[in-house]
Parts: C-alpha cells; structure tokens; sequence
C-alpha cells in the first residue's frame, strides 16, 4: 500500500468522518489519532518521526504507513509538509471548519487530556479499546499541544491564528489541483468530484465524534459504548 490520500486538517474538523468516508469511498484503511490508541505500538515510531521532525532529518513513512491507503487528524496532519513531499502523487484534503467552533471543540474534548491525563484512558475505555500507555498522552502534548501550539493553546486567540496560519500555509504549498479544501457540512459532493469516485447512493455524509458524544462519552466512562466490532488488529501488520 502506499497513502494516497493525505488529511492535512487539523483535529475536531471533521476528522472522524472524514475517516469514515475515505474508507467508504475505497481508500482504507485510513489513519488517524484513533489508530494510535488501538495499537499504542505505533506511537514508538511517531515519537521517532517527531524527533527526526525536530532535528530536520528525513524519516522513512512507509514504516508508518505501509498498511493504509489515507490519513487524517493528527498526528499525521503535524507532518502535512513532510507527508506530501514524501508521497508526491497523493492528493491532499485540508478539512476546515469555523475557527470559533473549532476551538471550542478543542477546548472541550482534547484539551482536557493535557490537564488530566487519565481522560485519555476513560475516553479510550469508553470505546471498548485497551487503556493507553502512561506516554501515550504526553506524544499527544508532544505534536499537538507543544508541537503545533507550542504550548500556548489556552490562549484562545493565539490558537485561532495558529489554526488559521496553518490552513493558508497548505494552500500556499500545495498546487490547487491536488488541493480539497473540505468542510464536512459540504457532504459527498465535494469530496467524490476531487477523489473520482461516485457519491454513494442513499447514503448520508457521516457524522460522528461531535463533541457533545466525546464529552458524553468522557462522563459516562467504560460503558458509555460496546467494543467496535470490526477486528481493530487487521490495521496494522504484526510486529516481525
């Protein structure tokens, strides 16, 4: 395999669903946040992709991402540059959404990780997956909290203008033919002209992870939700 489709959108932008109608559309499996939590291994190989990052060394993503076709959220939207420099033919998808909302969102959902890290075990409980390593919420404050936001996302308008720099440097960058600048409320339309694929019939866009079933989820705990079904393990290749 090899990504063919890059998610360049920050998290709480739609990500999830975007996810979910990558894969519907035929690019799975399709990365995102959620994958690391499934299979915590992963993280390993980010924080060495977030150590090359910072010492401006090359990295080998196809250690990361020989078993999917797409990637969205973070942490793969944290290394944009670096992902479509490295996949030359791969189309990108910048998921947007209002900056107000956006942060929002964020402050409401993954911010809360930061201040108290056992939010991630209850939220990663409360979708039926193993609890995460100890580190595995300081990798998140690594490439979103002090990487992207360089420590300083409770200042609100500072944040809005790193999400909204952020937003013009992909556009700058990338050549407008191989750029989709999505917001998912645009539903199939956009997204199936720019991928070739057709829209799928009677099927609604996706919806999920909102932050009010995030937040839900965060209070109700281990038995917010029931296991997914589908076998997580088929992601990603088995260690040796």
């Amino acid at each position: 395999m090899t990504l063919r489709v890059i998610g360049a959108g920050f998290g709480r932008t739609g990500t999830v669903s975007l996810q979910a109608a990558l894969e519907r559309l035929g690019f799975a499996p399709c990365d995102h946040m959620g994958e690391v939590f499934r299979h915590p291994e992963r993280a390993v190989l980010w924080e060495e992709a977030a150590q090359a990052k910072a010492r401006a060394e090359g990295f080998d993503w196809e250690r990361l991402y020989e078993c999917y076709t797409a990637t969205t959220d973070w942490p793969g939207a944290y290394f944009w540059r670096e992902l479509v420099a490295f996949y030359p033919a791969a189309k990108v998808v910048l998921s947007v959404r209002d900056p107000e909302r956006w942060y929002e969102s964020m402050r409401r959902t993954i911010h809360p990780m930061r201040q108290n890290p056992d939010i991630a075990r209850r939220l990663a409980a409360s979708l039926g997956l193993a609890a995460p390593p100890d580190w595995l919420p300081r990798l998140v404050d690594r490439i979103v909290f002090d990487g992207t936001f360089g420590g300083r996302f409770e200042d609100r308008v500072g944040a809005i203008r790193v999400f909204e720099a952020h937003a013009s440097a992909v556009i700058a960058a990338i050549p407008s033919d191989r750029l989709l600048v999505f917001d998912a409320n645009q539903g199939w339309g956009p997204l199936c002209r720019f991928l070739e694929r057709p829209v799928p019939e009677g099927e609604p866009f996706p919806r999920l992870n909102d932050s009010a079933s995030v937040e839900a989820r965060l209070r109700r705990g281990p038995d917010a939700v029931q296991p997914p079904e589908d076998d997580l393990s088929r992601r990603v290749k088995p260690a040796g």
